[in-house]
């Protein structure tokens, strides 16, 4: 049987398999925080007609001769360029300038945690910030132990917050019923969060993030968090000024970084490419029909 069919069938199944990436990238395209992929294609080993030979004293070398058996997909990478930020003025809309990931957890100790790049944050009905699904946002003290970030009352001191802000460093700014103003911090010992009106800066309250070796690496398990992995690298979580992650941009939301120009011309690519390969198998299908039409 020609070896061309079989060839022609592995570089359609790896263009199907770029169009189906291309399709999710263009679906997302104002997912925000979403993190475009793209499709690496490697050759399958090739069968040795003849090896090589060196040259000699009255001979030249003679290279190999070769033919390769198609085509595999290499990798699946993920692109982390930034996104388009968006302005929205909304104070608890946030996006990192840096390489720095937002740590959420689906549990208040976050004993689980997920890095996410998307910022659109609001506030529970219990003061706590959480995600759009729910998850909750982790803050970190001095110590870097992770601790949720909860808005809602001075409870040393029995008073409401009437505002808040988030700084570039993650620091949360209240203000309270009495007018006063301070930053939000937490008292692990009573389990008490409090705005704190000293220079203290033990127990002040920041948020969260964490700088990986090989964003690449990290596994995507959607709702646009990713997950680490062995060979994405043990997470640096911390302040980002402490892991130099960047700044935190208040009002304004990372976009999608898929830029449709590109994948719309990758589609073109991927469809030719796509329909060459189906015209090897016809083709090879044809020299083999006369083949068999040879005893006739």
């Amino acid at each position: 049987m020609l070896k061309s069919l079989y060839s022609g069938v592995s570089g359609m199944k790896g263009f199907q398999t770029k169009l189906d990436m291309i399709g999710n990238n263009v679906a997302n395209v104002n997912t925000v925080g979403f993190k475009k992929g793209r499709v690496m294609f490697q050759d399958i080993i090739s069968q040795n007609m003849a090896g090589a030979t060196a040259p000699t004293g009255d001979r030249g070398g003679v290279n190999p001769k070769q033919v390769g058996l198609g085509t595999k997909i290499g990798s699946i990478d993920n692109i982390f360029t930034p996104g388009s930020p968006m302005t929205t003025n909304v104070g608890t809309d946030l996006a990192i300038d840096g390489d720095a990931f937002f740590v959420v957890s689906p549990e208040a100790n976050g004993s689980e945690t997920y890095l996410t790049r998307a910022g659109n944050f609001n506030r529970d009905a219990n003061g706590d910030l959480v995600t759009s699904n729910g998850f909750y946002v982790l803050g970190v003290n001095e110590a870097g132990s992770p601790v949720r970030i909860n808005i809602k009352a001075d409870e040393k001191n029995n008073m409401n917050f009437t505002s808040y802000s988030i700084d570039p460093s993650g620091y949360v700014y209240v203000v309270r019923e009495d007018g006063k103003s301070g930053k939000l911090a937490f008292d692990s010992t009573n389990n008490q969060y409090y705005m704190n009106e000293t220079n203290d800066p033990t127990d002040d309250i920041s948020l969260a993030t964490a700088v990986v070796s090989n964003p690449g690496g990290l596994t995507k398990v959607g709702n646009t968090f990713f997950q680490v992995n062995g060979n994405s690298g043990a997470p640096l979580l911390g302040r980002i000024e402490d892991n130099k992650g960047g700044t935190i941009n208040t009002g304004v939301l990372e976009m999608s970084n898929v830029d449709l120009t590109e994948e719309f011309t990758e589609m073109i690519v991927a469809q030719r490419g796509f329909q060459a390969n189906a015209r090897t198998i016809t083709t090879s299908d044809s020299i083999l029909e006369e083949v068999v039409n040879l005893k006739r």
